[in-house]
Order: structure tokens, then C-alpha cells, then sequence
């Protein structure tokens, strides 16, 4: 859809920073056993609540700005304004690309707000970590999740690394993956079913 390239990098740590604080109850988690997902909050928020997860002062946020083509601007921002409607506020922010030679860029991005319903504020390290273990919804094990985005991190650049989510991808990896119950396991084969009837159409439809 974005028609465009993307330019890994990251966004200078006085302005925001990468938390696992709303809860997931449609695509890691259930209402009745919600999971965790990412989400970028103002850091002089979160320098209001009480952390006891200790982050240095100069961590920065690793990801991907995409340049989208100009005719494919409005059909990607209707959809991101959609996707992100719940509890999000849409700023714009410094990127400085991994690659030196590139010149920084001025991005747009959807910033977590506090009054959001999902968002749990500051929370336990082993308690978040436990509850992503356990989780699972119907876009698969939010353990799957944490684990795929932390390494996805470390991907970007020798020097990516976000400190929050490689500190719970740590607890996580140190426990034995939870014994799922009958509803979870129907919920991660329904996806499994899911996933391979997507790539048999895939394969169906490839020009020959």
C-alpha cells in the first residue's frame, strides 16, 4: 500500500519513547486475558509516573520512516487515521537515518495518549512480562510478538537497540512458554488455518 521506500533510523530521546503499555484484546490478547503492544509516549509524560524500569537518559527510538509516494499520501493517511483513531494524537517529530549521509527527515507520527482506555501507565517489568507470555489472540502468541519486535530492533543498525523492550524480551526468553488453554489454542490454530489458506491463494494467484 505505502508505494514507497523506507530509511531506518531513529527519533532523538527527549521527545518520545517506546513502551508495552496498552493492552491488546483483539489482536495479542482476548478481553478476557489481554496482551501488550508497543506504543511511543512524550517522554515529560512518562517522567510523571512512577517507572521502576530505569531507562539511560540518552536512549533513543529505533524504527523505519517510510517516504510514501505522493499519490498515495491521502489513501495511507485515511488508513493509519483509522487503524490508529483509539486513544492516538498525530505529531511530528525529527528522524535522523542510520546511514550518516542521509540527510535527517521530518516525520509524522501517532503518539500514545494517556487517556486512552488500553493505556495502563507504568507497570511491574515481571508482571508485563509474565502477562506477554500467557497472552495469545487472534494475530498470534503476544510472546511471538515481543520477541520478533526486539530482534527486529537490533536489525536495524549495530547500534539500534531499545533498552524497555530488550529488558522484557530478556524475561520473557528466560520463561518456559505457557501451557495454552483450549481457547487459546483454538485462537493460534484458527490463525495457523488462517495464514496457510492466504498463502495457498498467494500461490494461486502468482502470474506464471
Amino acid at each position: 500500500m505505502c508505494g514507497g521506500f523506507g530509511r531506518r533510523g531513529k527519533v532523538p530521546s527527549p521527545l518520545i519513547l517506546a513502551r508495552l503499555t496498552p493492552i491488546s484484546e483483539d489482536h495479542r490478547g482476548t478481553p478476557e486475558s489481554p496482551g501488550r503492544v508497543v506504543t511511543l509516549i512524550e517522554r515529560r509524560f512518562w517522567a510523571t509516573l512512577k517507572d521502576s524500569q530505569i531507562s539511560p537518559d540518552n536512549e533513543h527510538v529505533w524504527g523505519v520512516a517510510y517516504h510514501i509516494v505522493p499519490s498515495k499520501v491521502k489513501e495511507v493517511r485515511e488508513y493509519l487515521d483509522i487503524r490508529e483513531i483509539n486513544g492516538y494524537s498525530i505529531q511530528y517529530t525529527p528522524f535522523h537515518p542510520a546511514n550518516p549521509e542521509t540527510k535527517d527527515l521530518h516525520c509524522l507520527v501517532y503518539i500514545g495518549m494517556p487517556d486512552n482506555p488500553q493505556f495502563l501507565g507504568a507497570q511491574d517489568p515481571r508482571d508485563v512480562a509474565e502477562t506477554i507470555n500467557r497472552s495469545i489472540g487472534p494475530s498470534g502468541e503476544n510472546r511471538e510478538y515481543l520477541l520478533q519486535l526486539d530482534e527486529a530492533l537490533q536489525s536495524l543498525s549495530p547500534t539500534s537497540h531499545d533498552y524497555h523492550i530488550s529488558e522484557l524480551a530478556s524475561r520473557v526468553r528466560a520463561m518456559a512458554p505457557a501451557v495454552r488453554s483450549t481457547k487459546q489454542r483454538q485462537l493460534s490454530e484458527s490463525r495457523l488455518r488462517r495464514i496457510s489458506s492466504t498463502e495457498q491463494q498467494e500461490e494461486i494467484e502468482k502470474p506464471e
